[in-house]
């Protein structure tokens, strides 16, 4: 074939294979089976690496990913994108109406665009002459992450437009999500992988994908875009910005972008006045459930042009758009029995297992009680009828009892007195709500809770170790302590067996370590050695010893052993060290056993002395005397690096929001309850951008 003969041959399955994707994940009406359409796919991959010159960035070809981002760019947005107000409540929408009217002056209906809010990540895309150029994350809403690359990957976004009346730049907002049977599939084929890897069902139920958004948040930030290829994530688009637009409403807009090749939802309306968008929202707040992707609101704009620019902006939002939200799902079910769970510390946690029900698209079986004060708070009784409600959709919880369906006679909810695991009497201190298991030598949750926290990525980083394999050394008597780790050999490990107990209608397996499995395993152990003493002394697991302070110990007090000699006064004059947190270490190095695991860590040779030549040299001291709380994800940094860097420029890293806080540093995703915390207590909010002209001044 010549050069020419594949030029023309590229162009007809270009053609054809767009008009498949659009067919399929646009229109949802497929014309083709998969077979034929990989075949078409296959040929011109194959064509277009024998005439490399052929190749574009518009190509369907380049939705397949293979290329690897090591680090996203940070682009600033030509339009900001900014938040909207959110509110649950019918009559502030109706102040939201009436505060439209008094902004532009009318006393007549004013028309609305309702669409559905769909629960996934922000996206801003670029296009210019009708071809995508940039796909850019929300970020601090001034400036995002450029995920191009990552965003080609998915089929209903088009590379490159259909014919039409596009200004020559322009861009499309709308939100990437992760449809419903993607994300089961992918918690499914993770379940089987645990599964043959040892994991019992507690541990895979931790390690798979909590919700549809978070999934799709996760995904379209990962560096390879074949995986992000594989995972399937959808897009609806809902907003059009650019120079001198052709259009008088919303709605109108969106009628071009659809024939342009923009996927848009069908479920949009435009409303005439209030009580239309009353209507829409009661339909949708039961019907949302059929849908095969989450949504959680209704997005309310006004949809003329001239209004929305008459009325403006605030600082943060539009006042011409607002978001209700739906209250969660609340469900009537039994309450079949309570287990309960025992941690590393000791803590013990009751659980309700119930009669299952669907649930905000989910099938719910448990729910956390909480502690014994919850149980109490309730008036829980055996045999009662729960509501059962997903907070913030995602984790089940149970509000109230339903008291229709209590039988006369019914036996009030006794906690437990002893541990569940190992007998031993429970113990609860006074004005704490938690009941502990006190036998922490013998109780084997609390033995295995103390390895796996040893053992976590954020602590010795032995990620060739998961919870399975833990379980399957302690079952095998092979360790009691985290340093026992560091005595394992060879022989000990290999062949090691683990029975899983197949499910209902199916046999159990044997699995057994390898070779290949037992390298790694000893290779991650002898690197821990290198980690620092700060995250040594996190990996100990003493109570309300978390990273920060762990870190804060490590600088004031330079070594395990001036630690472990420390009175309690002597430890509260450590920056942020308390009287309870002072009183846990003391406890902690009290016990001999303690003492002996950490002389059993130096021998094997951990870092139980602060490196002084690993503490970075000072930048400045711009941020002397203020002290910082970081939540979220960022632009520029990491987490971790954020607090390196104030540090190195005089600043104080705070774990929680305090009266003592002087800013919450807040980026993509921070923490409701630290966002709520810092407006209660007045502590300024600053963004990414902010805190660098801080430290930049």
């Amino acid at each position: 074939m010549t050069a020419e003969q594949a030029r023309k041959r590229i162009e007809v399955l270009r053609k054809t294979i767009d008009d498949h994707n659009y067919r399929y994940y646009v229109e949802s009406s497929p014309s083709i089976s998969d077979y034929d359409f990989d075949m078409l796919m296959e040929e011109l991959m194959r064509l277009e690496k024998e005439f490399p010159q052929l190749a574009s960035p518009e190509s369907p070809s380049q939705r397949v990913g293979g290329q690897v981002t090591k680090q996203f760019k940070s682009v600033k947005h030509k339009y900001p994108m900014l938040s909207l107000g959110n509110t649950y409540s019918e009559e502030e929408l109706k102040d939201f109406d009436e505060r439209v009217k008094k902004g532009l002056g009318v006393t007549i209906d004013v028309e609305y665009a309702c669409e559905l809010k769909f629960d996934g990540v922000s996206i801003s895309l670029t296009y210019v002459d009708g071809k995508l150029v940039q796909a850019a994350t929300r970020g601090d809403g001034v400036q995002g992450d450029d995920i191009t690359t990552n965003v080609k990957t998915i089929r209903s976004i088009p590379l490159k437009l259909h014919k039409g009346n596009y200004p020559g730049e322009f861009e499309m907002r709308g939100e990437i999500l992760m449809p419903l049977k993607s994300f089961e599939k992918i918690n499914r084929e993770m379940t089987d992988e645990l599964k043959e890897a040892g994991y019992d069902e507690e541990e895979i139920a931790a390690r798979l994908l909590k919700n549809p958004r978070n999934a799709a948040s996760g995904t379209i930030k990962m560096q390879d875009s074949a995986v992000v290829a594989k995972r399937n994530l959808d897009c609806f688009l809902y907003f059009v910005y650019g120079e001198k637009l052709p259009f008088k409403t919303h709605t109108e807009s969106l009628k071009d972008a659809k024939a342009w090749g923009f996927k848009i939802s069908e479920h949009g309306k435009r409303c005439r006045n209030m009580d239309e968008v009353f209507e829409y929202i009661h339909h949708w707040d039961k019907a949302r459930h059929q849908l095969p992707y989450d949504t959680d609101g209704v997005v309310i704009k006004v949809n003329n042009y001239a209004y929305q620019k008459e009325l403006g902006f605030t600082a943060k939002s539009p006042r011409w758009a607002i978001s209700y939200k739906f209250k969660a799902e609340s469900l009537s079910t039994r309450l079949i029995s309570i287990s309960y769970q025992v941690g590393r510390t000791g803590a013990i946690t009751p659980v309700a297992n119930l009669q299952p029900v669907q649930l905000a698209g989910t099938t719910v079986k448990r729910a956390s009680l909480h502690n014994a004060d919850q149980i109490e708070k309730l008036d829980l009784r055996e045999g009662d009828s729960v509501f059962v409600e997903k907070g913030g959709e995602i984790i089940p919880k149970i509000t109230a009892v339903d008291l229709t369906k209590r039988k006369r006679g019914a036996v009030p909810v006794e906690f437990i007195r002893k541990c569940p695991e190992c007998g031993a009497a429970l113990t609860r201190k006074e004005g704490e709500a938690q009941h502990y298991c006190p036998n922490e030598l013998g109780c084997p949750p609390q033995i295995k809770g103390r390895v796996e926290h040893f053992i976590h990525r954020r602590a010795m980083d032995i990620d060739s170790l998961g919870e399975g394999k833990v379980e399957m050394l302690f079952d095998n008597n092979l360790i009691e302590t985290p340093a026992d780790l560091y005595k394992l050999k060879h022989d000990d490990l290999i062949g090691l067996e683990k029975v899983i107990d197949g499910e209902e209608g199916e046999k159990s397996k044997k699995i057994s370590l390898q070779e290949k499995s037992v390298q790694k395993i000893l290779s991650g152990i002898e690197k821990s050695k290198e980690v620092p003493f700060e995250r040594v002394l996190f990996a100990l697991g003493i109570r309300y010893v978390g990273e920060t302070v762990a870190l804060k110990l490590a600088r004031h007090f330079k070594s395990i052993d001036a630690i472990m000699k420390a009175s309690v006064g002597e430890l509260r004059e450590a920056e942020e060290i308390g009287e309870r947190i002072a009183e846990s270490i003391e406890h902690y190095f009290g016990e001999k056993r303690n003492v002996k695991m950490v002389e059993d860590l130096r021998r094997q040779g951990l870092q139980l002395r602060m490196d002084e030549s690993s503490m970075a040299t000072p930048l400045s001291d711009k941020l002397n005397g203020l002290s910082f709380v970081v939540s979220g994800v960022f632009s520029n940094f990491s987490r971790d690096e954020l607090k390196k860097v104030i540090e190195r420029h005089g600043g104080k890293n705070q774990s929680g929001v305090s009266a003592k806080t002087d800013y919450l540093l807040a980026g993509e995703e921070a923490g409701p309850s630290k966002l709520d915390k810092a407006k209660k207590l007045k502590v300024k909010v600053i963004g990414e951008k902010d805190f660098e002209k801080m430290i930049n001044a």
